[in-house]
């Protein structure tokens, strides 16, 4: 009879078997707690950063305004200050970044998830590419400067010489450090971070939608273009956002190698600047004032593309994954 009352409560419909109210429960509540306590530590310390940052960004901004944003003037010594060429350096560097690294990127998945290569090599491959992550910024900077900018400019001067009539290559004479060299070795840099992501979310496919698209008469490069990659695209999509806020805000080996000069140019020749270059290269000597406002100003603008970035992914993925359903 003590079994059969203690066991009476298996088909009430509101056993719940992972309920957290009991007393036996507490290593699990307390971790739950514990969760919740750093996530909320997490969001405090991004106000706070950024509370700290439009702060000392406050002086700039009472001065100059949203004018800032689209001046051309870096003037320090008369306290002129304008962001626009720093903006146009990161956006188009980052750009060229992801004009090389997305497709590139997706290849690496694909050879490494699917079975064109033995078991062994795929895994090795995969472990090569995601080392570049380990690598610091400021290694790849001195390999470029002394290795790739060598190798890379005269084909740079080719492009100028050859395709002068198109704005993009229209530079006299380039020196190796510009825009397009950013550029590529952005890529290089954000290349870890989209092959491996897209290589898990395809990996993550089922098995099932390949043998059935190839049960049906797909070849295997139908079943990848039709199937595989249509499936993936939101995790594709993710992987790409991520690279990019990496390339928005890398700093020393774009300072080493985009020649840090403040200016507009159509040419992916030219040298240029960036937002994290400007910021490495005269914030520890700036003076306190207009000079500090600017520059902080830079960084809440900076700030406000890499969230604008990740807003942008989170809304696209959820308006693929709607589309799809």
């Amino acid at each position: 009879m003590a079994n059969l009352s203690d066991n009476s409560n298996l088909g009430d419909e509101n056993f719940d078997l992972t309920t957290t109210s009991g007393i036996n429960f507490w290593f699990d509540q307390g971790f739950t707690r514990l969760v919740y306590f750093f996530a909320v530590i997490t969001v405090a310390v991004l106000l706070l950063m950024s509370w700290v940052i439009l702060h000392e960004a406050l002086p700039a901004i009472k001065q100059f305004g949203m004018g800032f944003l689209w001046g051309q003037d870096w003037d320090t010594g008369n306290q002129i200050f304008a962001a626009l060429p720093y903006i146009y350096g990161t956006l188009v560097s980052s750009a060229i970044a992801i004009l090389f690294a997305v497709p590139v990127g997706i290849a690496v998945a694909l050879v490494t998830s699917e079975n064109f290569l033995p078991t062994s090599l795929q895994i090795t491959l995969a472990f090569v590419v995601e080392l570049i992550a380990a690598i610091p910024s400021v290694i790849i900077g001195l390999w470029a400067i002394f290795i790739f900018i060598p190798v890379l400019e005269p084909l740079q001067k080719w492009l100028a010489s050859t395709f002068k009539w198109i704005p993009l290559f229209n530079t006299e004479d380039p020196s190796g450090t510009n825009m397009l060299t950013a550029g590529i070795i952005l890529a290089i840099m954000i290349l870890p971070t989209m092959a491996a992501i897209s290589r898990d979310v395809l990996i993550a496919i089922p098995k099932e939608l390949r043998s059935a698209s190839m049960a049906l008469g797909g070849t295997r490069w139908e079943t990848i273009f039709r199937v595989l990659l249509p499936s993936g695209f939101s995790g594709i999509v993710s992987a790409a956002m991520l690279a990019l806020g990496r390339a928005l805000g890398e700093t020393m080996a774009v300072t080493m190698v985009i020649g840090n000069s403040a200016q507009i140019s159509v040419s992916l020749l030219d040298p240029a600047y960036t937002i994290p270059s400007v910021l490495a290269n005269e914030f520890a000597e700036a003076e306190p004032g207009l000079h500090i406002g600017a520059l902080s100003y830079l960084a809440l603008i900076l700030f406000g593309l890499t969230l604008t970035v990740n807003i942008g992914a989170v809304v696209l993925v959820k308006w693929v994954g709607r589309k799809n359903q």
